[in-house]
């Protein structure tokens, strides 16, 4: 474990040293992130993150072939020269793209191509198990073909799910994580060593994103950009590729997990990998239905989901992170816990709905019920002044005998038009009765 400890905090450190160094280079190079009608930030920010972790990735390879138990996972086979070659060519692409841009269909070519470099270096889906301890061996073509395709589907999906500060680094390393969990107890407990190479994959991409959140995390000073999402996701796609290539059939590992051994090979990624993936096969029927491409883009992912509801943007990362927690921490504790499938059962169940009250808050009925017993400060209804009539200006003179006729007022004594010939003027109705009017 110390080997596995040592090569994750030499990647994690030296990605956190080559991040700022990466982040003054994306300045210089004009690789910005400007704000988009879709993005969460105001202000622009520098991309080319991969590059750092791409650096994270070399030097973690570079520490496990000189510790002596890590070295069996490197020597004799072309693992950390598929890494690196597949990760290069992905942090080229993705480099371009932060700086000019790429068309969907180059950057689906530099993914196929990245895949094909691990095919090459012997990590690829020769077999898959099936239910019922059935096994599907696949043709050299439908093995390159289906990794390549789940390369390609993971890229994809981490790159979709990168639209908030730290969301990707976070979920990857949450997946990670718990990747590691499951392949380091089947070298320790199982005694299989072929699976210290996933395992060791599973602590390098662990460490580099470890290294790279503290300067990702709210409010993110560099993005990581397609060159950094990008190589998440095909480090994460390896990680299960070449531990299912390594075991060689499922007779192998039907011997050594416990629990349900012919789906855990496939199950334990997809699970790991929900978030990711339940967000790519939205947004693809999404755009699909509304007649556009499914790599347009849009603002109906599911962390723009969370801000729409109200929460903030920490909280929003947050949550998806407390969701992927749910989901790996589930799988692997279903191949490895002695504990009744019941009580496991259970406990998913109940923390699944509290993630359900703390992603949506229409869900609190608690919140719903203290509203609705408070009452409500209600402004008080504005009263009616009293009216007070205009000031009317005293007359000076009386009025001369050809002034025109005025329409009628209110009173009685205005009930006709005044004559301005025939008979005396109507009384003043501003002067009491009895005063005799002012000379003019």
């Amino acid at each position: 474990m110390s080997e596995y400890v040592l090569t994750l905090l030499v990647t994690a450190a030296v990605t956190y040293l080559l991040t700022p160094l990466v982040r003054r280079g994306g300045i210089a190079a004009g690789a910005m992130h400007e704000a988009r009608d879709r993005d969460v930030h105001v202000v622009p920010i520098p991309l080319l993150g991969g590059l750092a972790i791409f650096g994270g990735l070399a030097a973690g390879l570079m520490v496990a072939g000189e510790l002596t138990p890590l070295r069996t996972a490197l020597v004799g086979n072309r693992t950390a020269a598929g890494l690196l070659l597949a990760g290069g060519v992905i942090v080229i692409v993705g480099a371009i793209d932060d700086r000019w841009g790429l068309s969907p269909i180059s950057k689906l070519a530099g993914q196929a191509a990245a895949g094909a470099i691990l095919v090459w270096s012997g990590a690829q889906l020769g077999w898959l198990p099936l239910p019922g301890n059935g096994t599907l061996i696949l043709s050299s073509n439908q093995s390159t073909a289906l990794t390549i395709f789940f390369v390609v589907a993971t890229i994809n999906a981490v790159n979709f799910i990168d639209g908030l500060d730290g969301l990707a680094a976070g979920i990857v390393c949450i997946a990670a994580i718990a990747f590691f969990a499951y392949y380091y107890r089947l070298t320790q407990v199982f005694t299989l060593p072929e699976q210290a190479g996933p395992a060791l994959a599973s602590a390098i991409l662990a460490g580099a994103c470890l290294g790279f959140l503290p300067h990702n995390f709210y409010p993110a000073r560099i993005f990581m950009g397609d060159t950094g999402s990008m190589l998440l996701g095909l480090l994460l796609a390896y990680v299960p590729i070449s531990s299912i290539a390594s075991l060689g059939y499922a007779d192998t590992l039907r011997t050594a997990v416990n629990r349900f051994p012919e789906i855990l090979p496939l199950l334990l990624p997809a699970m790991i990998l929900v978030i990711p993936y339940a967000d790519l096969l939205l947004a693809v029927v999404r755009r699909t239905k509304a007649g556009l491409s499914p790599l347009a883009p849009d603002r109906k992912h599911l962390h723009h989901r969370l801000l729409d509801i109200g929460h903030s943007h920490r909280s929003s990362v947050l949550i998806m992170y407390l969701w992927a927690t749910l989901f790996a921490g589930g799988v692997v504790a279903l191949s490895i816990a002695k504990t009744p499938l019941s009580v496991l059962a259970v406990t998913t169940l109940a923390a699944m709905l509290a993630l359900l009250m703390m992603s949506m808050p229409r869900l609190r009925w608690w919140k719903r019920g203290r509203r609705a017993r408070t009452p409500v400060a209600r402004p008080a209804p504005a009263v009616a002044a009293p009216a007070v009539p205009a000031p009317v200006a005293p007359i000076l003179s009386a009025p001369p005998a050809a002034a025109p006729s005025r329409p009628a007022g209110p009173g009685p004594q205005h009930a006709g038009p005044r004559n301005p010939v025939a008979g005396p003027p109507p009384a003043d109705p501003v002067r009491p009765p009895g005063v005799a009017a002012r000379p003019g």
